[in-house]
């Protein structure tokens, strides 16, 4: 029976994502806006709302390592394995604001959380900072955005393929179609993976991670078809900022998330690491894209990860490295 809910939750996460990328990318035609904004706004929260679920979920029933590590892991996925996968199949062009915005913003809300669970607990306060900054980046990205940012010639390509309600009513289908093939997915995955005696930790970070990644997957990749790959780029990065803002930010206000910050030491500064590998390769130092070589190299550095994590690393020995204790703390 799992297999079966595992089977319908990936299909509905399938066409979920296909018809999130059609519907928002008609939304941006309506109002004449980059898709790049749509992509880090309207798809990336849409394509997070698996992550909120499962998390406050996971928190309201006790599993505070499921709800933890399921957003670190999400975001290592984002980068290593569902923008590396898109980068092989095409070239992904990288405008300013990926680089100079988006990116930034991604990295200081990785430090944050980092800085606020040294004290093993996300409590309401930590969560409702993390919050507050994404209205503050969400604010600054809608009123920055202006023609300049992705430049899109006013044809027939670009004229919207719905009409406005329509395009609404899609993106919150979608979305909702999102969260339960998610939810489905994972339940699952979880289920079958318990039976082998898997820990939590690890399921969380890895199966848990890949199957809320999957809408980040399917959505980016069915965009880089389209030869969307603004939304691409944009989506990853903006459900990143989405996962620990949005999706710890509410979970915490809504019930403190309990975690043990030496265990998940390693895959916060693995989800760091992989922050800067991706900065170093979408910098503009000679091209403007993410090349096909680069996301190979983004592959591997996941291949990497799961090795660790699966092989048994000894992650406490390496969080006593790095944990250390801030004044307010």
């Amino acid at each position: 029976m799992d297999y079966f809910l595992f089977a319908i939750g990936l299909v509905l996460l399938v066409y979920s994502g296909k018809y999130l990328v059609q519907s928002g990318v008609s939304v941006a035609r309506h109002f004449n806006i980059p898709t790049l904004i749509i992509g880090i706004t309207i798809i990336a929260f849409g394509t997070s709302a698996p992550e909120l679920i499962v998390s406050v979920k996971a928190a309201l029933t006790g599993n505070p390592e499921i709800a933890f590590g399921n957003v670190v892991g999400s975001n290592i996925s984002n980068i290593g394995l569902v923008l590396a996968i898109t980068a092989l199949l095409i070239p992904i062009p990288v405008g300013k604001t990926s680089w100079r915005v988006d990116w930034p913003v991604m990295m200081i809300a990785s430090i944050l959380l980092y800085a606020f669970t040294l004290n093993n607990v996300l409590g309401f306060w930590e969560s409702f900072i993390l919050f507050v900054f994404l209205i503050a980046y969400l604010f600054y990205s809608v009123k920055s955005s202006s023609p300049d940012v992705v430049s899109e010639k006013n044809d027939d390509n670009n004229k919207p393929q719905y009409k406005l309600w329509i395009s609404f009513v899609i993106v919150v289908a979608a979305s909702i179609g999102l969260a339960y093939g998610a939810d489905l997915l994972v339940s699952s995955a979880v289920n079958i993976a318990t039976k082998l005696g898997v820990s939590k930790r690890v399921i969380s970070i890895t199966i848990v991670a890949f199957g809320t990644s999957l809408p980040e997957l399917t959505a980016s990749i069915i965009a880089a078809l389209k030869k969307q790959t603004d939304i691409s780029i944009g989506n990853i990065i903006g459900s990143n900022i989405f996962n620990i803002m949005a999706v710890l930010g509410i979970t915490g206000m809504i019930h403190p998330i309990e975690i043990d910050h030496i265990a998940f030491s390693f895959d916060i500064i693995w989800m760091m690491f992989v922050s800067v590998l991706l900065f170093l390769f979408i910098f503009p130092f000679k091209t403007v894209y993410l090349t096909r070589v680069e996301g190979v190299l983004l592959f591997l550095s996941y291949i990497l990860y799961l090795t660790a994590v699966i092989g048994g690393y000894d992650f406490e020995s390496l969080g006593n490295t790095f944990h250390f204790t801030l004044p307010w703390h």
